[in-house]
Parts: structure tokens; C-alpha cells; sequence
């Protein structure tokens, strides 16, 4: 039977979105996962998937083109299909597709026929192209609660980041499927909507038990986070039975500068405590009550020991990105052969052209921006080493977008500098800091994380001088950045004090040779020696 796919809504303001390419035409097999196009929304290009089996029947949207949120986008369904049907009752529909219609097209939300008129079922979406769970971080909503479409219902913890997921229907909040900190997979009973006072009991227990395999013997994820952000002892605009309303990059930004939510007034939706809020905050020098909280978020995170001679443990969840990691890496480690290039460099000259560069107006440059630019004019000159390996080929990609490792509490991402070889060095400071600031507070997009071809992990600034890494796949390398040491070394003939740095290339010999990395290493080391030869 055939399904309408319509233009689905990829973030919480999307109102309309422009189809900026198809990656599949009229007339293709589609299996469930594959991506069917990418879409521009208002705040990024993502790819959009499919959550059915078929043949790509009809294509209502052509690349390049706008239109609002559940427009007809495509219909999958059996090769040969007739869908004149579809397509003459979609002139009405288009604009405002019938219920059954918008079943279909939004994954999330899943309809029986006992199911009684009003009600809806929603399920835990997918909120990434690489995301098969999701963890319930907070409720913004509780069981009888009105809810109106474009409410935030909850904050989703994803292999990738914390996203908010809003409501598409208006309605009381009828029963609640997954508990703050449990996990469950995509397609689980989330949340059940409708007219209020309408008994549910047969649909709860009537859900196929593949959605109900919540573990509910686990201890939320974020055990510490709720610990130190809900030390309250009065309330405000944002407080409601205890429980402060605050959104997830607010939440770290006072628990970074220890201030107490339940003091900070809220300005977002219902005296939601946002960004902005936290910032502006100006704690009272005569509350006592403020310091004694602080003092609360402060020792909160410090890790308490057993008396001598007593063994005890605690098993703590772990997170989707802890997950997602591990999966990642071990498919890279185990998978691709790993060997490791080690050279030396002489830094003298970079430290000096920094100088130069931050004692410009507005303008500051780090080490680690030269390293990135180095890089990215390095893989101009070794295609190989910019390369992906599939089984059957080995893709050369002809563009250069270099990832840069940044450490955040889950663990680690990578968002990505697209076309870096056509950045200088300023550029790519700005948006290193900008992507790595917006990183540590979960406010990446899936395609901000995605599409690199190289990858840069800087550990330097810890101290340490020399260490190897996992190959982020589908990249064939990764650079291991260690610390800039002053030390003796021996230059035209004499002892002299200078500045040298480490440099440790993983490689993945399905691609990359030895004497290929080799050859790289060396270009690397030109251009990090010489820096005016990279102020392009």
C-alpha cells in the first residue's frame, strides 16, 4: 500500500523547508534508513530518511524548491502502484493533510483503529540520521497538562545532542510511556494526547511489546546534572511542583558559574529559564541562601570514597553519545588496520608569526587553527590521505573538510569545518570556536558533525607530548597533536634552546601507505616550520 511522505518538520521553529537535493529519483528502490533527500530548514541542511520499504513513486517537491511543513514531499510504495487516488485528492490536502495522511508521514507518531477519535499516539522520534535510542532527559510536560501544538513536551538525549520535542497536536497530555533517564528505542510509546478525560488503559496495554522494553532499573543518565540544578529552596515563574523549567544550555551555564535557577527569573515560553536569562543574572550580595546553594553545586560533583578496607561500587548509566562512541570506535579499530607516523617539529617560527598575528586589532589565533589550516593545504597536495574506503572502491574526495576533536562531558564529538582549504587561518578560528562552544553545550546539528574527510585530536594543551588515536571513520587518517616543549636541540652544528612539537598520524593501510603518509607528514612539516607560506 502506498504511503505519503509530506515535508516533515526537523526543528522546533520550522515552518517551511527547501528540498536542497534529492538522493533519489522516481522509480528507485528505497529500503527503510535510506536517505531520500536534503532539506533545508531555518536552522540547518539535514538529511531526511525513510522509514518505509518500496519503490519512489512521486516526487511533489523539486530540489531547490520551498514549502511548508506537510506539503507532499513523496509517495513510496509497490512498483506499478496506482496513486491517482493520492494524487487527485492532494490538491486539498496539501496544505492541510488529513490525519491519516500525516500518520503516515511523521514516523513519530503511530495510529490503530481502536484508537478513539482525538487521540494521539507519539513514540520516540528519530532525531538523528545515526540514531537508533533516545533517553527521556526531562519532562517540560506532566499527565494532565493541556498541550498545544509547538509545545515542548521533552528534552531527548540523542547519540549526538539534547534536542527539544515538540508536540504537533493540541490536547492534554494523557499518559506518559518512558520516565525521565529511561532509555528506549526509536518507535517506543512516548506519550499518548487527547481530549481530556479520555481513558486510555486499553492503548497503554495494548502496544506491541517491542516498544515497551524501557529499562526502567536504570538511574538517569545525567545523575549529576539533576543534582546540581535542582538545589532549590524557593521558586519563581519557572518552578512548578518542585521541578525547575530551564532549557539544557541554561542549566550548564549555571552550573558553570554555580548560580541557583531558582532564583534566576525566566523570560522563555510559560517562564521557561533560557540562555539569556542565566547570562544577565546578577545574584543578590546579601542572600545568603545564594551561597549556601552554590556551595551545594560546587562539592555536588565531587566523588566521595569508601572508609579503608570497605569495597563498594556504583554502576552509572551510560549516555547515548557514550554508546554511540563506543560503537563507532570499535567498528574503526577492529576493522581497519592501524598503523602510526610519529615526527618531530620545529615550532620556533609558528610561535612567532601567533605573535604577529594576535597583535593585530580583533584578532586572535591559536596553535591549534595553524595546525588545521596546515593540514588542510597538506591533503591538497595527498589526495590519497583524503580518502574513504568501501569495499568495492576507494572514494577520493575532492573536497577537504578537516574535523576537529573536541572533548565535552559525555565524552567526544566531532563537528566538522566544511571546504577548510578555502578558509585562512582567522576563519577558521572563528569557527572553531564557534563550533566547539556550541559542542560542549549540546547545540550541534547532525550536520554540523558530519561530512569530514580528515581529522585533527589536540591533546597539547593538557601536557600531553605524544599519543596515537582511532581513526574517525570514513576518514582514512587522524593527526594526534601533542604539547609545543622547550628543550636542547641541535641546530647547524650548535646546541640551542627551541620549541618542538610531536605530530602522530594513525592510518588506515587499506589506503594509505606508508611512504604516502610519510610524504604528508613531511609537507605538514614545510608548512608548520615556514607559516608564511599558508596566509593564503
Amino acid at each position: 500500500m502506498a504511503t505519503v511522505i509530506n515535508m516533515p518538520r526537523l526543528s522546533d521553529t520550522m515552518e517551511e523547508g527547501v528540498v536542497a537535493k534529492w538522493l533519489v529519483k522516481k522509480g528507485d528502490k528505497i529500503s527503510e534508513g535510506d536517505i531520500l533527500a536534503e532539506i533545508e530548514t531555518d536552522k540547518a541542511t539535514m538529511e531526511f530518511e525513510s522509514f518505509y520499504d518500496g519503490v519512489l513513486l512521486y516526487v511533489g517537491i523539486e530540489e531547490g524548491e520551498t514549502a511548508p511543513v506537510d506539503k507532499l514531499l513523496a509517495i513510496i510504495g509497490d512498483e506499478g502502484e496506482d496513486i491517482s487516488a493520492l494524487l487527485n485528492g492532494n490538491t486539498a490536502s496539501q496544505t492541510t493533510p488529513p490525519k491519516e495522511d500525516k500518520v503516515e508521514k511523521e514516523p513519530a507518531i503511530t495510529t490503530k483503529t481502536s484508537i478513539p477519535e482525538g487521540v494521539e499516539m507519539i513514540t520516540m522520534p528519530r532525531l538523528s540520521d545515526t540514531m537508533e535510542e533516545g533517553t527521556v532527559a526531562t519532562w517540560l510536560k506532566k499527565v494532565g497538562d493541556t498541550v498545544e501544538e509547538g509545545d515542548i513536551l521533552a528534552e531527548i538525549e540523542t547519540d549526538k545532542a539534547t534536542m527539544e520535542f515538540e508536540s504537533f497536536y493540541n490536547g492534554t497530555l494523557l499518559h506518559i510511556g518512558i520516565e525521565e533517564g529511561q532509555t528506549a528505542p526509536v518507535d517506543a510509546l512516548l506519550a499518548i494526547i487527547g481530549p481530556s478525560g479520555t481513558d486510555v488503559s486499553g492503548l497503554k496495554n495494548g502496544i506491541p511489546a517491542s516498544t515497551t522494553t524501557v529499562a526502567k532499573e536504570a538511574t538517569p543518565a545525567k545523575e549529576e546534572k539533576t543534582t546540581t540544578t535542582s538545589v532549590t529552596s524557593t521558586t519563581n515563574s519557572a518552578t512548578k511542583n518542585g521541578r525547575i523549567f530551564a532549557s539544557p544550555l541554561a542549566k550548564k551555564i549555571a552550573v558553570d558559574k554555580g548560580i541557583d535557577l531558582s532564583l534566576v527569573q525566566g523570560t522563555g515560553e510559560n517562564g521557561r529559564i533560557i540562555k539569556k536569562d542565566v547570562e544577565s543574572f546578577t545574584p543578590s550580595v546579601t542572600t545568603s541562601n545564594q551561597a549556601d546553594n552554590t556551595n551545594a553545586i560546587t562539592t555536588s560533583a565531587i566523588q566521595t570514597f569508601t572508609p579503608a578496607g570497605e569495597e563498594n561500587f556504583e554502576e552509572v548509566k551510560n549516555s547515548q553519545m557514550r554508546k554511540a562512541i563506543a560503537r563507532s570506535l570499535s567498528a574503526s579499530k577492529f576493522t581497519a588496520p592501524h598503523y602510526y607516523l610519529t615526527i618531530e617539529v620545529g615550532m620556533d617560527n609558528a610561535i612567532a608569526s601567533r605573535k604577529l598575528i594576535n597583535a593585530l586589532p580583533d584578532t586572535k589565533v591559536s596553535f591549534n587553527d595553524m595546525i588545521v589550516k596546515a593540514c588542510a593545504m597538506a591533503l591538497r597536495k595527498h589526495p590519497r590521505v583524503n580518502t574513504s574506503w568501501k569495499d568495492d572502491v576507494t572514494v577520493y574526495n575532492k573536497h577537504i573538510s578537516v574535523g576537529v576533536a573536541v572533548a565535552v562531558p559525555d565524552g567526544l564529538v566531532v563537528p566538522v569545518l566544511p571546504f577548510t582549504d578555502h578558509m585562512n587561518i582567522m576563519e577558521i578560528d572563528i569557527k572553531v570556536r564557534d563550533l566547539a562552544t556550541r559542542a560542549r553545550d549540546k547545540k550541534l546539528t547532525p550536520q554540523e558533525m558530519s561530512g569530514s574527510t580528515f581529522t585533527v585530536s589536540n591533546l597539547g594543551m593538557f601536557g600531553i607530548q605524544e599519543f596515537t588515536s582511532i581513526i574517525n571513520q570514513p576518514n582514512s587518517s587522524i593527526l594526534s597533536v601533542g604539547a609545543i616543549v622547550e628543550k636542547p636541540i641541535v641546530k647547524e652544528g650548535q646546541v640551542v634552546i627551541g620549541n618542538t612539537m610531536k605530530l602522530t598520524l594513525a592510518c588506515d593501510h587499506r589506503t594509505v601507505d606508508g611512504a604516502t603518509g610519510a610524504q604528508f607528514l613531511q609537507t605538514l612539516r614545510q608548512y608548520l616550520e615556514n607559516p608564511v607560506t599558508m596566509l593564503a
